[in-house]
């Protein structure tokens, strides 16, 4: 039997790091709309119901090098409550459109691990920076601040899978 001096691996609880560069990240469009202006700020009676749609893009920059641009993309469109005893929605409010990227570089992940590390855990890196300039646009812009509420990025990932590659019909 022999002893070791040092941990092993599973007394070592230190998490494996992942092979991932951030190079960079920044503000690749952001976008505060007001349709109808100043009429906006006379009619409005309650705090507007604000819709948010959250998207990953994933795109290699060097075709011979693992460099990539990844793309959170977040819309938030407010709108008027409904009138007392109506369905439909009032007029929009605002519609807060953001595109917050990041250039990483992999460095030799498993081929299993590229798309996950892409559309899962850079996004889920990206986002808290991505809230900020959401709720911070939308407080300028003369409203309550949009304060977006966490993202399960896995789950998000495994619903585009599914659409991607829809489950057959029938028996297999």
């Amino acid at each position: 039997m022999s002893a070791s001096n040092g941990p092993t691996a599973a007394q070592d609880n230190t998490p494996p790091t992942l092979p991932l560069a951030i190079n960079l990240q920044y503000t690749k469009d952001l976008s505060f709309e007001v349709p109808r202006g100043a009429a906006t700020f006379a009619s409005l009676q309650a705090p507007p119901q604000v819709g948010v749609n959250i998207d990953v893009q994933a795109s290699r920059i060097e075709e011979e090098q693992s460099i990539y641009e990844v793309t959170l993309i977040i819309r938030a469109e407010a709108t008027e409550a409904p009138a007392e005893g109506e369905q439909t929605a009032g007029p929009v409010v605002f519609i807060a459109e953001l595109s917050y990227a990041a250039i990483i570089t992999l460095e030799n992940p498993p081929q299993e691990l590229i798309e996950p590390i892409l559309l899962v855990e850079i996004p889920r890196l990206l986002f808290p920076f991505a809230r900020a300039i959401i709720s911070d646009v939308t407080r300028d812009g003369g409203f309550p601040p949009v304060v977006l509420q966490p993202i399960d990025f896995a789950a998000l990932w495994q619903a585009k899978q599914e659409q991607n590659f829809p489950e057959p019909e029938g028996e297999a």
